[in-house]
């Protein structure tokens, strides 16, 4: 079979290579090129998915296909990114809410537009294949892919891809699944691929987000819930959902940031008890592992990637998902992702929450 690999210059992507070079495959790489030369952003020097630094990660990837013995190409898609993902992002943050771009960047770009932009270019692949941590399978009673969750909790990364079509995903191979980050750094150093050592990327951008939202000072007000007025901030997009440092407002408990409203630019401040919920309502759904349900079901529910997931019930009434759990969770945000699980760690579906009560 002839894959593409979507190389970023990192360990997994180039154990993945690796291992479908191993297991007989005839392998070809691609990067995305996502970083505007002409953008003058005020970055902090840390490397992130978008970064200036994309021409040292261009480069590494370059030395590992050169030593793997497999053809290399940089895929341009900053236009598509600019206009998918970072508009998006800011509009997102205006509006106050707080988006997720790597689950826009996912389905949008990395899953969609890097791999069609390849066949434009002439590249001929049977299957396009990342470093993402999550498993693949067809289930031939239901005649559909299944997502799933990655033998290495840590590492999972099936909430990222929870909006990726059958389509999509019948295209695809995830192939560091079944492996944990540490055997994949060993076999990456037995095979002395010079990225065995390198840091993972944590975040989108570790800049100043206003260098992409690029709006105006506003001055608002820091209201508590029932209207007080606590002080004054340059603009709500600088905040988020249960933020507790960087308000610059001193109280006898730590504050934190439980709502925003941008018809008044204020940004609400509580304390911890007052940033907890019980529920939410998501839409723009998708639907991965299962059909849309038409009862009310217990699943298992992640509202950030990082969380271990909490049981809730939910019932889904076409384009609207109702979550509540049965644990009140703290800072649940608009524009973040609710994706949902099976006991099996199956990915059921997920939306993008709208409102929480």
């Amino acid at each position: 079979m002839k894959i593409l690999v979507g190389l970023s210059g990192g360990v997994d992507s180039a154990v993945t290579a690796y291992l479908l070079k191993k297991a007989g495959h005839e392998v070809i790489a691609a990067t995305m090129s996502i970083w505007d030369k002409n953008q003058i952003f005020k970055n902090t020097g840390k490397d992130a998915c978008f970064s200036p630094h994309e021409e040292k990660d261009i480069e590494q990837a370059r030395q590992i296909c050169t030593q793997l013995a497999i053809p290399y190409h940089v895929i341009d898609c900053t236009e598509q990114y600019k206009q998918v993902v970072l508009q998006n992002f800011k509009e997102e943050y205006l509006n106050g809410r707080t988006p997720n771009p790597c689950v826009r960047c996912n389905s949008n770009i990395k899953f969609n537009v890097l791999p069609q932009s390849a066949k434009q270019q002439g590249l001929i692949f049977d299957k396009f294949a990342t470093g993402h941590y999550a498993r693949l399978s067809f289930n031939n009673t239901l005649n559909r892919w299944q997502l799933r969750s990655a033998i290495d909790k840590s590492k999972d990364q099936s909430y990222f891809l929870y909006r990726l079509s059958q389509q999509q995903l019948s295209q695809i191979m995830l192939p560091l699944g079944d492996y944990n980050k540490h055997q994949i750094r060993e076999i990456a150093k037995e095979v002395g691929l010079p990225v065995s050592d390198k840091p993972d990327s944590q975040d989108f951008y570790s800049g100043d987000i206003n260098d992409i939202i690029q709006a105006q000072p506003r001055t608002g007000n820091f209201v508590t819930s029932d209207g007080k007025i606590l002080g004054t901030h340059q603009g709500i997009w600088n905040f988020t959902i249960g933020q507790r440092r960087g308000l610059g407002i001193s109280a006898e408990k730590p504050l934190y940031v439980i709502g925003l409203n941008k018809e008044k630019n204020e940004v609400i401040l509580g304390f911890a008890d007052e940033s907890f919920k019980q529920g939410l309502i998501a839409h723009n759904i998708t639907w991965v592992s299962a059909a849309p349900f038409k009862q009310p079901t217990k699943v298992w529910v992640k509202i950030r990637s990082s969380q271990k997931p909490v049981l809730a019930n939910a019932i889904s009434n076409h384009d609207e998902l109702k979550i509540e759990f049965e644990d009140m969770q703290k800072a649940l945000t608009p524009g973040q992702s609710v994706v949902m699980y099976d006991s099996d760690d199956f990915v059921l579906g997920g939306g993008i929450i709208d409102e929480v009560f």
